[in-house]
Order: structure tokens, then sequence, then C-alpha cells
């Protein structure tokens, strides 16, 4: 089986002939404009007719879905997208879906914990860490708090907030 990476949320119907909002959970939105299908991450794949942008959301058209009730089915579902058919990074640059798990240590080496998830709620993105007493924390991902992230070693090096 191929690996799916989750690259958008669909959030509501938008008007009454099926169209649907979805909000972008990728740094490149505009890959949307150029899908010729959406993929569900029940399998289910849906025939682009039109995507449009509008503030923070993507709106899309489909050949399945030609209905408000239709399109409020669809509400929560995840779009997917193959590992392969990602954009190329540049160097130092990873996906999120590539760390998660990874341990998480403190520069002198002591185990912290594990990379839980990363989440954006403005600019910068936060590490949710899961500390080894099974507590989880959040640590803004800035120069002074993650010192570096190894892909081989499957490694971030972190300083934890003084309060943890």
């Amino acid at each position: 089986m191929k690996s799916k990476i989750v690259i958008g949320k669909i959030v509501a119907p938008h008007g009454v002939r099926g169209e649907f909002r979805i909000m972008p959970l990728t740094d490149n939105p505009k890959q949307y404009a150029s899908m010729k299908t959406l993929c569900l991450t029940d399998g289910k794949t849906l025939t682009v007719e039109s995507i449009r942008f509008h503030k923070n959301m993507v709106l899309a058209k489909t050949r399945e879905v030609t209905s408000m009730d239709e399109a409020e089915l669809l509400r929560n579902k995840e779009i997917v997208i193959a590992r392969e058919d990602l954009p190329p990074l540049q160097a130092g640059h990873f996906y999120v879906a590539d760390i998660i798990g990874f341990q998480v240590v403190s520069p002198q080496g002591e185990l912290l914990g594990t990379l839980k998830d990363v989440i954006t709620p403005g600019k910068t993105d936060v590490f949710v860490v899961t500390t080894t007493a099974n507590k989880e924390i959040m640590v803004v991902a800035i120069d002074s708090n993650i010192k570096s992230i190894d892909m081989a070693e499957k490694k971030i090096i972190a300083v934890l907030p003084e309060w943890v």
C-alpha cells in the first residue's frame, strides 16, 4: 500500500450546488489548483470540476457531489496525497509526517520524550511532545528550543521550557 499524507480537511459545504470548503493542511495550498482528483482517507476519489481560493480556504466542486446535503456528508473528511506525489523539498526541510514519533532528547543526550504532533496555531509551528512521564508539553519550534532534527537517527535535539 502506498503511503498517504493528509493535505487538507473538508470543513463545510459552500452554497447549494455541492461546492465545499477545504482547510488546507499544507504549506503549498496552490497545489490544489493542478489536482484532477481529490482522494479521501476512506478511499473515495472525487473528480475535480473546479478549484478556487477564497480567503484561507480552498473551494472545490466535484462531479460526484451535486448538492449541499451531499457536501455536508463530506464534513471532517481528510484529503490525502500519495507520498511520491508530494513536491520536492529544499535542503534542511522535511514533512511533518516524517518526524512524528522521533525521540526528543536534550543537548546532553537525555531522553525527554517522543514527538506526538506538530501544530500551527499561528506563524510558528509548535511541537507536541509526550514526555517520559507521559505528560504532553508544547515546545515552540524556534532555534532556541529546537536545536536540530536528525533524520538519519530519528532524533530531535531540544531544550524544553523551564517550567517542564
